[in-house]
């Protein structure tokens, strides 16, 4: 998956230039879209979900993130198991597909243990919603436990999510290279990097 576009909050477009963008970019190599309900708020899952009608929705890998509500004019993270599965049933509805290929954890909500938010995310992989699950900005003993085998999540893909980490040191992530893969982010919304991890 060397190529991504991220389905940001700037500007609003017509939506046909919209759709036009996602083609031509899917056309021109794109390989994942990376989207969130938090941005919009939803019209950048709708959208995309309108353009991967017919020929485009098995080029490109799928990828949407949870865990940043919007309430009362106020941000707040939230990885509680009942909000995880009510975000991905909206998900899969306003994206109009059946499972979502990466769906990852956006912030980490400290209030709510990650083995919980994890138990979650793994039944939807089980009932075949997701396909990978994720965590962005993760600390080191967050991605640990994420991924420790007494929470049973050890047979299930993974995506570690490495956001805004040029520039400064990234040692903390030494021992955690057993995930599928590694997500790259940045402002400068840097391409997804895939990495063989073992």
């Amino acid at each position: 998956l060397p190529n991504n576009i991220k389905l940001s909050f700037f500007h609003p477009k017509p939506k046909s230039d919209t759709i036009a963008l996602i083609h031509h970019a899917i056309d021109s190599g794109i390989t994942i879209l990376d989207t969130s309900d938090a941005y919009g708020p939803h019209t950048n899952e709708i959208l995309p979900g309108k353009a991967l009608k017919a020929r485009y929705r098995g080029r490109v890998e799928l990828a949407t993130k949870f865990g940043i509500r919007y309430e009362d004019g106020q941000y707040s993270y939230c990885g509680d198991p009942a909000y995880v599965r009510a975000a991905c049933e909206a998900r899969l509805k306003r994206l109009d597909v059946d499972c979502i290929d990466l769906y990852y954890q956006h912030r980490i909500d400290t209030k709510v243990p990650i083995e919980v938010t994890i138990g979650e995310l793994k039944k939807l992989v089980e009932e075949g919603k997701i396909k990978y699950i994720g965590l962005s900005e993760a600390s080191a003993s967050t991605i640990r436990r994420a991924r420790h085998p007494s929470n049973n999540s050890c047979a299930v893909g993974m995506v570690l999510v490495v956001t805004r980490c040029g520039g400064r040191d990234c040692s903390y992530l030494q021992g955690t290279w057993h995930w599928n893969c590694c997500v790259q982010s940045s402002r400068m919304w840097l391409s997804f990097i895939r990495t063989k991890v073992g």
